[in-house]
């Protein structure tokens, strides 16, 4: 059996990963990795290849630093024809980014069979090009692997249960990949000068929702800024926010450091008091690491934290960021079994194997 994986983003490095690893100790499947280049820079792209042990892509497509509609239909057609070389029996995708709609739309118009890693969630915000990507993945997939129960119900809401498309509790990747890799975490060298001991707050932002409204990046600029008069505040800065930040003359008072990779981001989640993000993987890798979260957003996809109280959505808002920041506390449980065992990659790779349709 030959799979083809599709991967573009940075969280898509990380969950491929666990995969790429139950597929190399299969005697009978072999696995090509195309990468489309959207994360395109050594720090969002490279390092993750190298600390991770994921084999180097077999095809890298290059296609970055265009908008939406460019981007996923420059992608559709470079992915199209690997397929046409490769003709794999299966085609990976996961998440939510332009890769993942790409790599859906070229296998399922070549019927070629998809699988869809991370299927199921919703933020119910169709604004969201992410939710407008998963939404499409889900619907012209072959095989839904689903990491929570809710996104099974969320699935089932939908109608899913009627069609001719196979769902899978099959548990959450990310949670794979934090429990093998957490062994191999390693302190950023940018911070090897900066005494942590006391704790420090972990922020990351770079969503467009975000970084794209100058409104809603002046509070969180303002909220952060006021947050690290109290305790050291720490972010990777992603390229998107860093742009925006100089383009709109504002000035994060905090230790603002390169991206980092995945081992180091592991190191920061582990030594951090608690987290203040915009992303939809750090807040869930929080709650892996057993640290509450700030969700600066206005909704979320993992409700399940929200509704054990590990996390708090908090928006952009200076005020209420502030105010929850506050009210946190060491009391917070974590042992609640939402993700799965730790064996989610060799669950979605025994469906594949023996998938009939």
């Amino acid at each position: 059996m030959k799979i083809l994986t599709v991967i573009g983003a940075r969280p898509q490095f990380i969950k491929a990963a666990t995969v790429s690893r139950v597929i190399a100790t299969m005697d009978n499947v072999t696995e090509v990795i195309v990468h489309t280049g959207q994360h395109f820079d050594a720090n969002m792209s490279d390092v993750f290849f190298e600390q991770m042990g994921i084999p180097k892509p077999d095809y890298n497509l290059e296609i970055a630093s265009l908008s939406h509609g460019a981007m996923t239909g420059r992608q559709l057609e470079a992915i199209e024809k690997v397929l046409l070389i490769e003709k794999p029996d299966w085609v990976i995708v996961y998440g939510d980014t332009n890769s993942t709609l790409a790599g859906a739309l070229a296998a399922s118009k070549l019927h070629i069979k998809v699988a869809h890693v991370e299927a199921g969630l919703r933020s119910f915000n169709m604004r969201m090009p992410e939710e407008q990507n998963r939404i499409v993945t889900d619907r012209i997939s072959t095989m839904l692997f689903c990491p929570t129960q809710t996104a099974l119900e969320n699935l089932n809401n939908e109608g899913y249960a009627n069609l001719n498309i196979k769902t899978v509790v099959s548990g959450d990747v990310m949670y794979d990949a934090a429990l093998f890799y957490k062994q191999f975490a390693t302190k950023p060298k940018q911070l090897c000068n900066l005494d942590l001991s006391d704790g420090f707050i972990l922020s990351t932002i770079h969503r467009a929702e975000n970084t794209d409204d100058a409104a809603r990046l002046s509070e969180l600029v303002d909220a952060l800024n006021e947050l690290h008069k109290s305790k050291p505040v720490i972010m990777p800065l992603h390229p998107r926010t860093k742009n925006k930040l100089s383009e709109l003359g504002l000035l994060l008072n905090i230790h603002l450091i390169d991206p980092v990779g995945y081992l180091e981001m592991v190191y920061l989640l582990e030594h951090c008091t608690f987290v203040a993000s915009d992303s939809g993987g750090v807040q869930k890798e929080a709650y892996f690491f057993s640290k509450q979260c700030l969700i600066l957003r206005d909704e979320t996809e993992w409700v399940e934290l929200v509704q054990c109280g590990s996390n708090k959505i908090v928006g952009a808002n200076k005020k209420t960021i502030l105010d929850e920041a506050s009210k946190l506390s060491n009391n917070q449980l974590f042992n609640e079994d939402f993700y799965g065992d730790g064996n989610s990659a060799l669950r979605i790779v025994n469906n594949l194997i023996n998938f009939s349709s």
